[in-house]
């Protein structure tokens, strides 16, 4: 594994002061600083906690307002940034960390939810679940709850979970359908299942994620709560992995159709299923000597051969630049040719954030087997 390569990679990205759009709140930003987070965990070198403060500082207010959000478009994308400024909270102690914090709850209070008790994953969504929202809200609530709050909100992120199971896995493939309208009235769902049509790869990588990094952040003697996710993970981890490339062990963009003309390997979603195998062994959810071996071919390819030399920086290809569903129709309508419309880019955000993301828990699960057992 060319370990090198992604050192200098990971260099160029956080030294850019472009890199970051500094102009909205947003969910790719704030998956690129989860990777600065993740990496300054793994390194302790504080490039990477400098560059998460500078974001937190420039967008939160004295006062601790969050420049440019909008609470009330209810958009669960807005919470991912809660975890950044969780992490500024707890290395500055500044009161108006707490304060943006807890509007971003007061949000998740209001949210519009399922008659199951899901969060919409907008309010332009209504009674849709996205399996994107399990990973933009749920880490943060348990985060916040297990060090702030009473931790009287476990049983609900846990039935969140339980939901998605039930309404967006597919028995027969054990792979996750991107969406699920509980209506059933959008024009993209199954009139029957609810479900949108296809196995989109980051969807599932989302929710991979969400999974090991609520975990992550539950108190560990709530076994009552931490085995049910557990074997959640390991369920959907086995059913992916028999759609993974022998060769290269990355997924394809529509997971299950690589005889579709077009469908290619895609790369943010791979990665995040490489971040949430590191994770999952690290935290002693699933078997090391069995899965760890997936999480190191993927790594290996990516850094080996996604990560292209151009004019003397190292560009990331490879990333779908993003996907959804409706809210018009006609538009995004979930079908696999849909998922493959969608333009691919070069150095896209979420995908430089899953890449370092995977990269990091690497690491962290090196140091963990060499003894050393920091905070992370």
């Amino acid at each position: 594994m060319e370990l090198e390569k992604m050192e200098r990679y990971i260099g160029q990205v956080y030294s850019d002061e472009n890199r970051l759009k500094g102009d909205k709140w947003s969910y790719d930003d704030a998956c690129l600083l989860l990777g600065a987070i993740q990496m300054y965990r793994a390194t302790r070198r504080e490039e990477f906690r400098e560059v998460v403060l500078r974001y937190a500082d420039h967008y939160v207010s004295g006062a601790g307002d969050i420049s440019t959000y909008r609470p009330e478009d209810f958009k669960l994308d807005d919470i991912l940034g809660g975890r950044i400024l969780l992490f500024a909270l707890e290395e500055t102690g500044e009161p108006r960390y707490q304060h943006a914090v807890e509007g971003l709850l007061d949000q998740l209070e209001h949210q519009p939810r399922t008659g199951a008790g899901s969060y919409w994953h907008k309010k332009i969504y209504p009674n849709q679940v996205w399996l994107d929202g399990l990973f933009m809200a749920q880490p943060f609530r348990m985060a916040y709850d297990t060090r702030y709050g009473k931790r009287d909100k476990y049983i609900d992120i846990l039935n969140q979970f339980y939901n998605a199971r039930d309404t967006l896995r597919d028995p027969k493939t054990g792979l996750y359908h991107h969406g699920y309208d509980e209506s059933r009235a959008v024009f993209w769902a199954d009139p029957v299942t609810g479900r949108s049509k296809s196995f989109w790869l980051r969807g599932i990588g989302w929710y991979l994620m969400a999974l090991v990094d609520t975990v992550e952040e539950m108190d560990r003697k709530v076994y009552d709560c931490m085995r049910p996710l557990q074997d959640i993970y390991k369920e959907a981890i086995r059913g992916l992995l028999t759609y993974a490339d022998n060769k290269t062990g990355l997924f394809y963009q529509v997971v299950d159709r690589p005889d579709l003309a077009g469908n290619y390997m895609e790369t943010s979603g791979s990665a995040m299923v490489a971040a949430s195998i590191f994770k999952a062994c690290r935290l002693r959810l699933i078997l090391m000597e069995k899965y760890r071996p997936a999480a190191e071919k993927i790594l290996d390819t990516l850094i080996g051969e996604r990560l292209t030399e151009r004019d003397g920086r190292l560009v990331l290809t490879g990333t779908c630049q993003g996907a959804g569903l409706g809210p018009r129709e006609g538009r995004r309508d979930g079908s696999p040719e849909y998922y493959l419309s969608e333009p691919v880019r070069d150095d896209d955000n979420k995908g430089i954030g899953a890449a370092v993301m995977a990269y990091a828990q690497y690491l962290l699960l090196k140091k963990w087997e060499t003894g050393v057992r920091w905070k992370v």
